[in-house]
């Protein structure tokens, strides 16, 4: 592997590590991938990346589930090949679709549970004014969340994402938090 190739496949690979999607290796993989005319076999890139065939090829794997890379059959070959994908804007719908809103949506699900058990816990005696910081912070969160969510939807559909309407979120947040100290 030339100098470039290998400085481009290092950097996604430290990329890609600390991405909390892919591992270091599937960016190294990818990185190869894209970076390269045509497709390799798994042989190739196991070669290229000086890494076993079997780590390469269970790699690969997740790549192809994210839509980043994607097998294509060679005449005449028994190998398996791939190649990078290049439109990035399916990649990070993909990404964003699978990976950040259903983490959103488990954080807005946490905030609904722990509202319910507040509200069942009921708002008089000793422990009112603290009931009452909670739901403040709870409201605060489930309001922030509900608009990064809302706004992963817009991007998903093609649509642009309002910096403006997450900014008066936290604003809401912040005012919210206040008044509860």
């Amino acid at each position: 592997m030339d100098a470039v190739t290998a400085g481009f496949v290092d950097g996604m690979g430290a990329a890609a590590a600390t991405s909390g999607v892919l591992g270091q290796l599937q960016g190294r993989i990818f990185a190869l991938l894209y970076i390269t005319p045509g497709q390799l076999s798994l042989d190739e890139i196991a070669d290229e990346l000086q890494t076993s065939k079997s780590n390469i090829s269970t790699n690969i794997r997740g790549l192809v589930e994210w839509h980043l890379v994607r097998r294509i059959s060679v005449e005449r070959s028994r190998k398996d090949h791939y190649e990078a994908a290049t439109d990035f804007w399916v990649v990070m719908r993909e990404i964003m679709e699978r990976r950040f809103r259903w983490n959103l949506r488990q954080v807005l699900a946490s905030v609904s549970e722990t509202s319910r058990a507040l509200e069942a816990a009921g708002r008089s005696g000793a422990q009112a004014e603290r009931r009452a910081f909670v739901a403040g912070r709870l409201e605060g969160m489930r309001a922030f969340f509900e608009v990064v969510d809302a706004n992963i939807g817009a991007f998903a559909q093609g649509q642009s994402i309002t910096p403006l309407a997450m900014q008066k979120v936290i604003q809401f947040a912040a005012r919210q938090i206040a008044r509860r100290r």
